[in-house]
């Protein structure tokens, strides 16, 4: 059995292809770079086939033996990923894991992936069985105190020279998010060239990252975090910023969310109903489940009516300021009805 931090899991892989992987933890990007890495050797090693399973309610757990044993006939070895909603799979799920694990199949690479796993489900018994034979990645979030440091690396990673304070202008930019981190990062690549980057080039580039921070503003609504949204939407009133690009970031997140609403009333689990609502991400399952925990398939119904109404006033359909629609939209993501004072004092 072998326990890797994510950042571990290269010079592992280099040595060995095991036949079972586990990545659990709550870091979307590193999670996934873990996942893609795998999958990598796994295709090098000629796993070139692939099935994923969901596991949700209902789930008949008789496909994980029977889809390891199910090879096409143009492939011997297969890559088969298991999705955990999280890290309870019940008894009879836990007896399948424990029979795999205690003899996998020939030419199959299993991939588990799930959240992260709390100290009571690290010792559960399926756990407990994949530790003596299988390597288990925990994706950790990257510490503030760290994140300047692991944003140099990832630029050194891509070539970038990096001087001065870039690295900590950059981690008080995206506030610990990775995936933010890592778009910053590609667009300095593209702007920089060969140059160097230091803490002017940061503020050059972000300077003009209108649609990132409407990114921001609407998953701090989702988040139900009203402060941070108000604060970032007068920031970007200030700058200039379009209403119409505010508008289609909060009208394209919550056509999103009435899509996984709907799926998940007809029977859905969330991981179901955020693969078949198209523009979803899995890393963003955590944010839907918030949100869906205020709010369900009608009031995100209204939601998107109150979008076309804002869409209007804009468009000058309509009489009066176009912030005050705006704002509306956000308090009712975020849960609230009434407008604050802070609200008021944007529009």
């Amino acid at each position: 059995f072998v326990k890797l931090d994510a950042e571990r899991l290269g010079p592992s892989l280099v040595r060995s292809l095991e036949p079972v992987y586990l990545i659990s933890g709550d870091e979307p990007l590193l999670a996934a770079e873990a996942a893609d890495a795998i999958r990598e050797r796994a295709r090098a090693e000629g796993h070139t086939e692939r099935d994923v399973l969901f596991v949700e309610a209902g789930f008949n757990w008789g496909r994980l033996i029977a889809d390891s044993r199910n090879l096409s006939l143009f492939a011997d070895k297969k890559i088969l990923e298991l999705r955990l909603r999280s890290g309870k799979p019940g008894i009879e799920g836990s007896r399948h894991l424990v029979e795999y694990v205690e003899n996998p199949p020939e030419g199959v690479v299993l991939l588990i992936t799930t959240g992260k796993l709390e100290r009571a489900q690290l010792s559960s018994k399926w756990v407990k069985t994949l530790e003596k034979k299988a390597v288990h990645v925990q994706v950790r979030p990257i510490a503030p105190e760290r994140l300047p440091a692991w944003i140099t690396g990832r630029m050194r990673e891509r070539g970038l020279e990096v001087r001065g304070d870039a690295a900590r202008l950059l981690a008080d930019r995206v506030e610990g998010n990775l995936l933010a981190a890592n778009q910053e990062i590609r667009k300095l690549e593209l702007l920089a060239g060969d140059g160097p980057v230091d803490g002017h080039a940061v503020r050059e580039a972000v300077a003009d990252s209108a649609r990132f921070d409407v990114f921001r503003m609407v998953d701090a609504a989702l988040e139900g975090n009203t402060r941070r949204a108000l604060r970032i939407i007068d920031g970007l009133k200030a700058e200039g910023t379009a209403p119409a690009v505010i508008l289609w970031a909060i009208a394209r997140e919550t056509r999103i969310l009435v899509m996984i609403a709907y799926h998940m009333n007809h029977g859905a689990s969330l991981d179901s109903a955020v693969g078949k609502a198209r523009g979803a991400w899995f890393n963003r399952k955590g944010l839907y489940s918030t949100v869906l925990r205020r709010h369900d398939q009608s009031s995100l119904h209204a939601v998107l009516l109150a979008c076309h109404a804002a869409d209007l006033a804009i468009k000058g359909g309509q009489q009066g300021n176009v912030w005050p629609p705006l704002i509306d939209l956000l308090m009712r993501l975020a849960g609230r009805d009434a407008v604050t004072t802070d609200a008021k004092a944007i529009a």
